[in-house]
């Protein structure tokens, strides 16, 4: 049987670590991003897709973040994804805008 319960920290994805999974934030630059992430744009006002390095591993990260005293962090809410999905995710770009014209 399956039993609910915490998962052993070798058995987290980075898709499953939100703020409080992955301990306090880093400190920021005056920037606002992390020495190690590179924030390539921003998809809105509080949204961003950046590339950092989570447990060894390269991620692509879409995250929403908040300012406090004039400086950006991250927030709970967003999705890590390991090179393999991002990888899955562009090679079905193209189906994905045919779903949105089809319901446009």
């Amino acid at each position: 049987m399956w039993g609910k319960g915490k998962k052993r920290q070798s058995e987290e994805s980075p898709e499953d670590a939100g703020d409080a999974d992955r301990g306090p934030p880093k400190k920021k630059t005056a920037g606002g991003s992390d020495e190690d992430d590179t924030v390539v744009c921003e998809i809105s006002k509080n949204r961003k897709v950046s590339v950092r390095s989570w447990q060894g591993k390269i991620v692509v990260d879409i995250r929403e973040f908040y300012s406090k005293d004039g400086k950006d962090f991250p927030g709970k809410k967003g999705i890590s994804l390991t090179l393999d999905q991002w990888n899955t995710l562009k090679d079905h770009i193209g189906e994905i805008d045919e779903a949105i014209a089809e319901n446009a």
